[in-house]
């Protein structure tokens, strides 16, 4: 059986958050105590991914490097690559294409953030289908502004649109895709599309053809954020504050997760404390340890 490893895509102009992305990109924005790019490398993780690539622009990979570095410290191997031009987000599986050397792939957009009971056990059930495809659809109130999945009454696709007009389900695609070692390839015989990107809709729509896609609905409980307006940033920081202050406990808490993976250990986990730990999410690290 191939492995799987991860991409990480967090590229893009963040146009959509001008000016605070005039000389910040938007994975770095914060969302309540993290940035925004904790939230899906925290979702790769929990899915037991530690071979990931992040690809970015290249303005802003050093300070994606200067953030996460290799990814030791947390039990992880960080590759990084650049994607010039915001060509569409099938264009990973191409820049990725060396680094994937024929393994499967979980693709997920750096401003994307998951959370639910049960997100674990989800994600481990798609990393464990190893043929074809597998994506999340989420109900949301304006289908129009997502791609689609039409879905029939026992909950299996059956189209596939980008941005519909008319759209004939309220079920978008999330940012979140598993596939098997045939995206690349898949991905090499795309044409641009009317907006010149290669568009993962194409993707899917071809696992779809092929009969090998298949789609997991997050149902009542589980919360999908698309932090790329000001509007889902703001929501996104809220949300997250309002759960980790009522609860203890944090979201997208990346050395939290690696700790208990057993990919690090107590003491390397209070030595990434240490420099941190008179501000409060220093000491949550270290309450860990007292646990």
């Amino acid at each position: 059986m191939t492995a799987i490893k991860g991409i990480l895509l967090a590229g893009g102009t963040g146009s959509r958050l001008y000016p605070l992305t005039s000389v910040v990109t938007k994975q770095m924005l914060p969302v309540y105590d993290k940035p925004l790019l904790y939230y899906p490398l925290a979702t790769l993780m929990l899915a037991g991914i530690r071979e990931i690539l992040v690809i970015s622009t290249p303005e802003d990979q050093p300070n994606y490097q200067r953030l996460l570095g290799d990814g030791g410290q947390l039990g992880l191997s960080l590759s990084y690559a650049v994607q010039t031009q915001p060509n569409g987000i099938a264009e990973a599986l191409l820049i990725g294409q060396s680094f994937l050397a024929g393994n499967r792939v979980m693709l997920i957009l750096g401003d994307n953030i998951f959370f639910g009971h049960g997100l674990q056990p989800i994600l481990h059930a798609a990393r464990e289908n190893t043929d074809g495809a597998t994506i999340f659809a989420y109900w949301v109130p304006d289908p129009q502004r997502f791609g689609v999945v039409d879905l029939d009454e026992d909950g299996n696709p059956t189209a596939i649109s980008e941005k519909p007009e008319n759209p004939r389900s309220h079920y978008a695609v999330t940012g979140l895709y598993f596939y098997d070692h045939r995206a690349c390839e898949i991905a090499a015989g795309l044409k641009p599309s009317a907006r010149g990107e290669l568009e993962i809709t194409d993707i899917n729509r071809r696992y779809l053809e092929l009969g090998d896609l298949s789609v997991h609905r997050l149902q009542r409980g589980f919360a999908w954020l698309d932090a790329g307006t000001p509007d889902a940033l703001l929501d996104a920081a809220n949300y997250v504050a309002t759960l980790e202050r009522r609860q203890g406990l944090k979201i997208g808490c990346i050395e939290e997760i690696a700790w208990r993976a057993g990919w690090i250990n107590a003491g390397d986990l209070e030595r990434l404390a240490a420099p941190i730990k008179h501000v409060d999410y220093g000491r949550y690290l270290l309450s860990l340890l007292a646990e």
